[in-house]
């Protein structure tokens, strides 16, 4: 498979993942934790679309910091309100089981839904997809 096919099928996988966080609370039972981790997924998944579409793979990693500071290495140009996505890494790991943390706020939600569309549109601009 071509870095680019390789890249654009990554891409897709993110979508996915944004359009399942942002489908929201439809049910008592679905936590803010749970929409968080799949809007952090789909800003790890662009991410690594990028990544792949760059150096042809990626590191298999969930922490988006890394992720930006590797494509910065690469003298890809990471805009301000990509950056922002790094807070999203909280959401793979430190929320997504039971445990000592603050729950999530429809706030917070919210930010991490548009931070991860941003990442998304920011992507898919550079691999010239819809």
């Amino acid at each position: 498979m071509k870095k680019i096919d390789a890249a654009r099928s990554w891409l897709k996988r993110a979508k996915s993942s944004h359009a399942h966080s942002r489908a929201g609370v439809s049910s008592k039972d679905i936590l803010f934790e749970d929409l968080c981790y799949d809007a952090q997924q789909a800003a790890e998944k662009a991410l690594k679309a990028l990544c792949i579409a760059v150096t042809g793979t990626y590191p298999r990693t969930h922490d988006i910091s890394y992720l930006i500071d590797l494509l910065e290495k690469k003298k890809i140009k990471i805009p301000a309100k990509i950056k922002k996505a790094k807070g999203l890494t909280l959401y793979a790991v430190q929320t997504r089981y039971p445990g000592d943390y603050e729950p999530v706020t429809k706030k917070e939600y919210k930010e991490a839904v548009n931070i991860a569309g941003e990442v998304i549109k920011w992507v898919s601009k550079l691999l010239k997809q819809p």
